[in-house]
């Protein structure tokens, strides 16, 4: 498998003075998915987690809901000219009976921030596809200065942060705040994917009562993979999109932005957070 990190040479000037020095990178490399042998999606992703970050993407796109839907996750072999394994392809393969959905995806080149849909036509579609539509049910409560000490702990637990400061995260959380789970990855919408994926691999979806904090912005794919995935609240240290703010609310799903010290701005479902 890849590496997370790599090193490199790197001219590093410092008060007008230059000295030549390695410098530690985050790795990145090419995810293609497929279902069943069938090509789907490619994604630029920092290796590690790929059999979570495949069945988490697909989880939301809809394809998946049980755990009992999938048979097996493997690398492929044979995907370069001398027949080794890049560990860059990985299969989903769906148990037998569970059904292949037509999924038009805009993404079998390369995903991307954006659904392929826009408007109407996006929040219809998730609505549609989600497995898990009781979010606006969800009678967790929390309190904003447990909220408020989220960023702080999953900036401390990111370890390849440290090494590189080239990487986004993902952290689920409990309402009372403990850390249930942390991915890196070059890619935000990677980062979910992963954690929504062990968390299919563990039999917890939905995810009740928990709460996702995301690094960067708010994006509608970052809304949807947590619809997707039943969570009740979403949180980020930037601002979300206005599609994000309607799904959010469509949903019923809580979403705070800008999650800064002691402020935060509650875009949908303010009941949720306590003062």
């Amino acid at each position: 498998m890849g590496r997370v990190t790599e090193r490199r040479r790197v001219v590093r000037i410092r008060n007008g003075g230059a000295g030549v020095r390695p410098d530690t990178l985050v790795a990145e490399e090419p995810l293609e998915i497929r279902l069943n042998g069938k090509p789907l999606a490619i994604t630029m992703r920092t290796p590690g987690d790929d059999f979570a970050l495949a069945v988490g993407f697909l989880v939301s796109e809809g394809v998946l809901g049980a755990a009992s839907d999938v048979q097996a996750v493997t690398y492929c072999e044979g995907a370069t000219e001398d027949g080794s394994n890049t560990y860059n392809v990985v299969n989903v393969q769906l148990a037998a009976g569970v059904p292949v959905p037509d999924i038009t995806l805009e993404r079998n080149v390369y995903t991307t921030s954006s659904c392929g849909l826009c408007g109407k036509a996006s929040l219809d579609a998730v609505r549609t596809a989600t497995r898990f539509p009781g979010i606006a049910a969800d009678p967790v409560r929390v309190p904003a200065e447990v909220l408020c000490a989220m960023p702080d702990r999953l900036r401390a637990a990111q370890k390849v942060f440290d090494r590189t400061g080239g990487l986004h995260a993902a952290g689920l959380f409990t309402a009372q705040g403990e850390l249930l789970d942390l991915r890196e990855d070059v890619g935000r919408h990677n980062a979910v994917d992963k954690i929504v994926g062990r968390a299919y691999q563990a039999g917890r979806l939905p995810l009740t009562g928990a709460v996702l904090l995301v690094s960067g912005r708010a994006s509608f794919e970052l809304v949807q993979k947590a619809v997707m995935a039943g969570i009740p609240v979403l949180a980020a240290v930037s601002a979300p999109s206005s599609l994000a703010v309607d799904l959010a609310l469509d949903a019923g799903m809580t979403l705070v932005g800008f999650l800064r010290g002691p402020d935060m701005n509650i875009y949908a479902g303010e009941e949720r957070i306590t003062l």
